[in-house]
C-alpha cells in the first residue's frame, strides 16, 4: 500500500483515481507522494524525506520549490491542460466585463428599492450610465499561446474578434494546428501597437514579472482592455492604476486580487475562480494521480517541471531501476561497474538535472547497487520500480 499525502481538499474522484493500492491521507509522517493544489510549499514547509515525487494539480507551480526539490531526487509534476477549458471560459466572461459596464450595473441595480418611481422607470432613466461597447470586430492578442492561449484564441474567434497570438517559443508544428483565423505576431510591439484587448497567458517567472508596466502601457492603444487569468505579478499595480485614471487603459480584469487593486474604478477583481470548477478539479486530479501512480510504479516522467520527461517500456521479466542526478554522468556506465547486467536503457537531461531509467535482470532490490551507485557523487536519488 502506498501513502499519499493531499494539502487541499480533493474532490470525490480522487480516491477513484488511486484505486485501492493507494491510501489519501490528510496528514501523513512518511508518505510516498503528495499533491497539491494553493498550499504554499515554501519555507517553512517540511517536505518528508520519503516523498518520491508532488503533483499539483494544476499547471503553475509558484507554490512549490521545484529547483529545491530537484536537487532532493524529488520530481515535481504538473497538470497542463487538465483546467484549460474552465480558464478559457472565464477569460472570455472577462471579455465582456471588461467591454461593457455589466459589473457596475449589476451593483447599480441591486441597490434599486420598489416605489415611486417604479423599479423600470429607474432602470429607464440611470441604465445610460452604464452604456458599454462591444467586442464584435475588436482586436485581441493572446499572449502565451498554451493550451489555454489556444482555447482562448479560437473562442474569440468564433465570436467575430481579430485575434492575434504572441509566443517566442511557438512550435511550426503547433502553429499548423491553429485555428486560421489567428495571426501569429512576432514582437510585442506589435502586440501593443494593435489591441483593444489584451490577455495574458504566461507563467510568473523573473523575465515576466511586471511586463504590463508603465512603458508598455504607453506603448498600447487608448482604452486598451488588460485581462489577467494568469499570475497577478505579470502586471505592475501601480502602472495600471495610473493608467486607469489618465484614461489609457479602460477597464483591467484581473483573477487575482491583491490589495493594491481592491476597489479601484476601472478594476474587476475575481476572486480568482479561474479553475474553480469541479470538471476541472477532477481533470487535474485524474492527471495528477496518473502520473504519481506511473511514476512509483514504472518510473516514467510524465510533465515534469523539474526533470525530464522520460519514459521507457518495460522489458519481460526484468526488474527496473530509477537514478535522479545532477550533472554529466555517464550512468549507463556507472551501473555496469556497480554490476547491473543492462538491458534497456534511457536517460535524458533537463538543465542541471538528469534522470535515467535502467532495466536488469540482475538488480538486487535489497540494497548492492543502490548503495553503490549512491556513493556516486552527483547521484540524487536511486530506487528500484
Amino acid at each position: 500500500m502506498k501513502n499519499v499525502l493531499k494539502l487541499n481538499k480533493l474532490g470525490a474522484l480522487a480516491d477513484q483515481v488511486f484505486g485501492t493500492n493507494y491510501k489519501l491521507h490528510d496528514a501523513h509522517d512518511a508518505p510516498d507522494a503528495i499533491i497539491v493544489r494553493s498550499f504554499d510549499m515554501k519555507a517553512p514547509y517540511e517536505l518528508p524525506q520519503s516523498v518520491l515525487c508532488v503533483a499539483r494539480a494544476g499547471a503553475g507551480t509558484n507554490n512549490i520549490p521545484s529547483k529545491d526539490y530537484a536537487e532532493k531526487g524529488v520530481v515535481v509534476f504538473n497538470t497542463p491542460g487538465a483546467n484549460a477549458n474552465a480558464v478559457k471560459e472565464l477569460c472570455i466572461c472577462a471579455l465582456f466585463l471588461a467591454g461593457r459596464k455589466i459589473v457596475d450595473g449589476i451593483n447599480w441595480a441591486g441597490g434599486l428599492k420598489e416605489g415611486d418611481p417604479s423599479v423600470a422607470q429607474q432602470v429607464e432613466k440611470g441604465k445610460g450610465n452604464f452604456v458599454g461597447g462591444e467586442i464584435l470586430g475588436k482586436n485581441i492578442s493572446i499572449i502565451g499561446m498554451g493550451a489555454i492561449g489556444i482555447l482562448t484564441a479560437e473562442a474569440a474567434a468564433g465570436l467575430g474578434m481579430n485575434v492575434f497570438g504572441y509566443d517566442p517559443h511557438m512550435t511550426p508544428e503547433k502553429q499548423k494546428k491553429l485555428d486560421k483565423r489567428v495571426t501569429m505576431l512576432k514582437t510585442l510591439d506589435e502586440v501593443y501597437a494593435k489591441s483593444d484587448f489584451i490577455s495574458l497567458h504566461l507563467p510568473y517567472l523573473p523575465e515576466t514579472k511586471e511586463m504590463i508596466n508603465a512603458d508598455v502601457l504607453a506603448k498600447c492603444k487608448k482604452g486598451v482592455n488588460i485581462i489577467n487569468c494568469a499570475r497577478s505579478e505579470l502586471v505592475d499595480n501601480n502602472a495600471i492604476i495610473a493608467a486607469l485614471k489618465d484614461g489609457k487603459v479602460n477597464r483591467y480584469v484581473t483573477d487575482f486580487p491583491v490589495g493594491a487593486v481592491l476597489n479601484i474604478p476601472g478594476i474587476i477583481t475575481i476572486p480568482h475562480l479561474g479553475a474553480s470548477t469541479p470538471e476541472a478539479e477532477d481533470n487535474c486530479v485524474s492527471m495528477g494521480g496518473a502520473q504519481i501512480i506511473d511514476y512509483i510504479e514504472n518510473g516514467n516522467i510524465v510533465n515534469s517541471v523539474n526533470y525530464p520527461a522520460l519514459s521507457l517500456d518495460r522489458k519481460a521479466k526484468t526488474d527496473r531501476m530509477t537514478v535522479c542526478f545532477k550533472g554529466d554522468l555517464d550512468i549507463k556506465k556507472l551501473a555496469e561497474k556497480a554490476g547491473l547486467k543492462v538491458l534497456n536503457f534511457a536517460s535524458a537531461t533537463r538543465g542541471d538535472f538528469g534522470y535515467a531509467i535502467i532495466d536488469s535482470d540482475n538488480i538486487n532490490k535489497t540494497d548492492c547497487q543502490c548503495k553503490e551507485l549512491k556513493k556516486v557523487d552527483g547521484i540524487l536519488k536511486v530506487r528500484c520500480v
